[in-house]
């Protein structure tokens, strides 16, 4: 399976308050959107109910979710991260999109993390990123952005792969 995590981090790897992301990056969503369409992305629950107009369109929309009956126009949903996968294409890239409950679950089955690194530390967070461990993950890339007009903050986009 090529299952990969794509998130935003701060620098204490704060990734939201209160359901929502803690930054607005348009050169972060632009990377999201292009590694992730065409593909099946994987999310909790509430990282669903925080999208402003529901399933992300030209990807497969996974949920998990325990809740019985649940239903969320173009999603499916599936109890648990390894039902999903299995019903996944094992030829296909698969891309955990959120929250941290999801995150935490995929570090061990993931093989590689699209990170973006926001250069900041001062906003209010309820939900984090799992620490990576470097002895487990190589930095294979890094690409560093400066402030401007479209962004507040420095950031980072580093690509991780799994070093078994």
């Amino acid at each position: 399976m090529n299952i990969s995590i794509i998130v935003a981090v701060s620098q204490n790897n704060a990734i939201g308050n209160n359901n929502k992301l803690l930054y607005w990056l348009p050169n972060d969503l632009k990377r999201f959107k292009a590694l992730t369409s065409g593909h099946t992305i994987i999310m909790g629950r509430k990282t669903f109910e925080s999208l402003p107009k529901g399933a992300l369109p030209n990807r497969r929309n996974i949920v998990l979710s325990t809740q019985k009956d649940i239903h969320f126009d173009g999603a499916e949903i599936f109890s648990s991260l390894e039902e999903a996968i299995r019903h996944c294409n094992p030829e296909e890239e698969i891309f955990i999109i959120g929250g941290e409950s999801v995150y935490k679950q995929a570090m061990d089955l993931a093989n590689r993390i699209y990170l973006t690194r926001v250069e900041d530390s001062t906003k209010e967070a309820d939900a984090f990123f799992p620490i990576i461990d470097e002895k487990i993950w190589k930095e294979k890339s890094r690409e560093a952005h400066s402030i401007d007009e479209k962004h507040l903050y420095p950031y980072i986009f580093i690509d991780y792969q799994k070093d078994i």
